[in-house]
């Protein structure tokens, strides 16, 4: 983790999303936090990480995205040399998907 991140006020951010239960609270969260702009740049950012790791080519998350080439580089460096915090979402994402075909 980046030491330059970590602290009280990014802590507390981190434990108010992880306490959210629900899509409909994720969405009142977020837009009270967030400007729509920003909002749709955490969003893009997510997509190109997600189309990078599916193997699609940087054309392609242009015309998908509306992302930069910029955007999609620091995005493909992240998820060469970050953390693995997209790699963890799209594991999870994937087997939450898994579990919602499930009979109950």
């Amino acid at each position: 983790m980046n030491e330059k991140l970590k602290g009280l006020h990014v802590d507390y951010l981190f434990q108010a999303v992880l306490c959210l239960e629900t899509m409909e609270e994720c969405y009142n969260f977020f837009e009270d936090l967030c400007t729509v702009p920003e909002l749709k740049a955490l969003s893009q950012r997510l997509q190109v990480a997600k189309m990078l790791h599916e193997h699609k080519v940087y054309s392609e998350i242009v015309q998908a995205t509306g992302a930069s080439t910029a955007t999609i580089s620091r995005v493909n460096r992240s998820l060469s040399y970050g953390c693995d915090g997209y790699q963890v979402v799209f594991d999870r994402v994937k087997d939450e998907g898994k579990d919602e075909g499930k009979a109950e």
